[in-house]
């Protein structure tokens, strides 16, 4: 599956926020990069802001833009809020979900752990990190040595991260579950997701 590849802190630097997670790199330079970037201060169009945050969200997500785009017509045809809706869809990816378990350390980490075939889904090998999760599902780590070592590191790594309420994970077995759909205040609060969706009406 075709993913972004390309520098990760530089983007970071662009959007003031560590949008593949913290790095020491972010860190020591939080500003945008280029020459002037610490004194670089330029007045955006409407347009240039929604721009930029529909590529914030892209970049978070690890989405190429036909996919990100399809996401949000997807959320578009369904019923509720458009935005909120494209929102829960992006976070209930397998890839995202198995990353807010604890389960990876990035959400990159996690779609490589899913395309590696190192994750279960109610029982049975998923290794689409597009598949979408509902209440009621069972997310396993594999139970193989390697599958259960890989989890046990990031686990330990990322015990500092709350998992969000939409879900129960049982770290001692290795599995998380869908108790519900997660509402707008457990996702990212970084986003206006109301001007992606003004952004993406003007096509």
């Amino acid at each position: 599956m075709a993913r972004y590849i390309g520098p990760t802190t530089r983007l970071s630097r662009r959007f003031g926020q560590p949008l593949f997670g913290a790095t020491k790199a972010y860190e020591k330079r939080p500003f945008p990069p280029g020459q002037h970037g610490p004194r670089l201060r330029r007045k955006k169009s409407e347009y240039a802001i929604g721009l930029d945050e529909k590529q914030k969200l892209r970049y978070v997500y690890g989405l190429l833009e036909r996919q990100f785009r399809r996401t949000f017509e997807k959320a578009k045809r369904e019923k509720g809020v458009t935005g909120e809706r494209f929102m829960q869809l992006l976070e209930t990816r397998l890839d995202s979900t198995v990353y807010s378990l604890g389960f990876a350390k990035t959400r990159a980490a996690a779609r490589q752990l899913v395309n590696h075939g190192h994750v279960r889904v109610n029982g049975g090998k998923v290794d689409i990190s597009s598949y979408t999760v509902v209440p009621g599902d069972e997310i396993m780590i594999k139970d193989s040595p390697t599958s259960r070592q890989i989890a046990t590191r990031n686990l330990e790594e990322t015990r500092g991260r709350n998992v969000p309420g939409w879900l129960t994970l049982n770290g001692e077995t290795y599995t998380g579950v869908v108790n519900r759909m997660p509402t707008r205040e457990e996702m990212t609060q970084d986003i206006n997701e109301q001007l992606i969706v003004e952004f993406y009406s003007r096509f």
